[in-house]
């Protein structure tokens, strides 16, 4: 696999934990430079001084001024040349108890939250006719799932998102790709998992097997086996790779 673009910034939203945190740190030891960008301020420093970072910007993603704001404040420092937009929440309920808020919720940030990013980082990447822009799906934007049909719903626009992008900047140097995870072993799983265990009083194990069951090899995704698809779509050698979904999920996709 070659490696990244020279002197390569990286932004990563969603960047303060998880897989985002995960994706950041195995930039960082590729060699770029990279900066993560989220809600809170404490979860962000606590990934740079980890050294999973380098530097922190803080915006919540469904706020289109205060992304731009983030954007142009980590951009200062260096032009972003790799852009991973996963920043995302998930909440479930049966589609007759998910009122329009609860879509509202879902699209703002899952999908709104991956177009302000898109938007901000893109005029520069053009201009210098190169770039990687990667958003981190889900499974559930290639297939559905009962009971999150909002949450569903947002990850597949983003896949249509990509797709059509993807084919817009075929010509400038820029690519333009997802990775789908399938239930992968962090804390917004762990939330998930919770609900299980209170709607259903089955055991921890129990309701880690309930996902589990999803991914034919039998267990969760680890971040980094998400890392390292990222890492592979923002390296140079990456460049005929764009508009594609790419699962990440034991063969569950």
């Amino acid at each position: 696999m070659s490696g990244l673009p020279r002197s390569s910034h990286a932004l990563v939203t969603g960047g303060g934990r998880g897989i985002g945190r995960e994706i950041a740190a195995v930039l960082a030891q590729a060699g770029a430079t990279v900066t993560v960008l989220g809600r809170n301020r404490a979860t962000l420093d606590a990934a740079v001084a980890a050294g999973a970072a380098h530097f922190a910007v803080v915006a919540d993603v469904a706020d289109q001024a205060a992304v731009n704001a983030a954007v142009a404040e980590a951009s200062a420092r260096q032009p972003i040349g790799i852009l991973v937009a996963n920043a995302g929440i998930a909440e479930s309920a049966p589609f007759v108890k998910s009122d329009a808020a609860l879509f509202r919720r879902m699209m703002d940030v899952n999908f709104m939250g991956v177009v302000h990013v898109f938007q901000a980082v893109l005029p520069a990447m053009r201009e210098r006719r190169h770039g990687r822009i990667v958003a981190v799906a889900s499974t559930a934007a290639l297939k559905g799932y009962a009971y999150v049909s909002a949450y569903s719903a947002a990850k597949h626009a983003v896949v249509g998102l990509v797709r059509s992008l993807a084919l817009e900047l075929a010509s400038t140097g820029v690519t333009v790709n997802a990775v789908c995870p399938g239930f992968t072993d962090t804390d917004l799983v762990a939330g998930s998992i919770d609900t299980i265990m209170k709607k259903t009083s089955r055991s921890r194990e129990q309701a880690v097997a309930e996902l589990a069951k999803h991914n034919p090899q039998g267990r969760l995704i680890t971040p980094a086996e998400v890392a390292d698809a990222v890492l592979w779509l923002c390296g140079d050698g990456a460049g005929a790779i764009t508009g594609q979904a790419i699962a990440v999920a034991g063969g569950e996709v």
